[in-house]
């Protein structure tokens, strides 16, 4: 599994790096929607947890397909357990 740096960008966003088993890594931008932290009833203080706990399951789901840009909501129309799935890991 590929070892995370995250770090907050601007409001709801992250830049995230990724240092993959073979030592190369991808940098990705991750956005937060405020409905999707409302939805999971989450707070602000658990948002970064939410983006690593997102891209941990993306990654067990499929390493090589992580976007470079993407909303965490668009995880949940992709994959309808996503909601639920995540906040078992939270």
């Amino acid at each position: 599994m590929p070892a995370l740096s995250i770090t907050a960008s601007d409001p709801h966003v992250y830049d995230v790096l990724m240092t993959h088993d073979s030592g190369a890594t991808t940098h990705h931008s991750v956005t937060v929607p405020e409905s999707l932290m409302a939805e999971l009833g989450l707070s602000a203080a658990q948002e970064p947890l939410l983006v690593r706990a997102s891209l941990t399951y993306l990654m067990e789901r499929a390493p090589s397909a992580v976007p470079e840009r993407f909303d965490l909501d668009e995880i949940g129309r992709a994959v309808p357990e996503y909601a639920e799935e995540i906040m078992d890991r939270l």
